[in-house]
């Protein structure tokens, strides 16, 4: 059964004022007002944070898997080599969010707003891109296989060395993006052209 959260049980269990090795499963963290509140190698599984203030905070290696962060402000939040499969971010505020490496497969980043943010490598396989702003954003290097873009504006953003295996693009919006040759070939082949490179 889910356990209810509160700022003061997250406080209370930091050293250093930084959250390290936890493990916290089906819990809902609500309203709670958490900005700077840094954790390291520390696991939430199947946690809601429910309108929560996690401003400006550092997350260093650690996992939300399956996590729900409706209504929750990850404004300038930095995510260091952290593991957000499943998590559902489509209700959350990502201003100035960062971003280094990690693996965010399978998330709803749905009408997310990534506007000249850097996702360089980060592995978004099979992620729920639909509707989501990355004008700008740099994703040299991404993995995007199989991931949903469909609606996206990636006007302006970097996809060069991004993988695009099995990615949707319909309808997205392509204006003045960067690609190299390999990508160039793969976007022409997921829209239904052939692609002939004999010369």
């Amino acid at each position: 059964m889910g356990q209810d959260l509160f700022d003061e049980d997250l406080f209370e269990r930091c050293t250093d004022g930084v959250l390290v090795g936890w493990t916290f499963t089906d819990c809902t963290v609500r309203g709670g007002d958490l900005p700077g509140l840094d954790t390291r190698q520390s696991l939430f599984s199947a946690c809601t944070f429910a309108n929560t203030d996690l401003t400006g905070s550092v997350h260093d290696g650690s996992a939300f898997t399956n996590c729900t962060f409706a209504g929750t402000n990850l404004a300038t939040v930095r995510f260091v080599g952290c593991k957000l499969t499943g998590s559902d971010l489509s209700g959350a505020r990502l201003l100035a969010i960062e971003v280094e490496g990690g693996d965010w497969s399978w998330t709803n980043l749905r009408q997310c707003d990534f506007r000249g943010r850097s996702l360089t490598g980060v592995r978004l396989a099979a992620a729920d891109l639909d509707g989501a702003v990355l004008i700008g954003a740099d994703l040299t290097g991404a993995d995007l296989e199989g991931a949903n873009l469909r609606h996206a504006d990636l006007s302006g953003a970097d996809l060069r060395g991004a993988r695009i295996d099995r990615a949707v693009f319909d309808d997205a919006d392509l204006t003045g993006t960067k690609v190299d040759l390999a990508l160039a070939v793969a976007l022409a082949r997921s829209r239904g052209a052939e692609v002939d490179l004999t010369g």
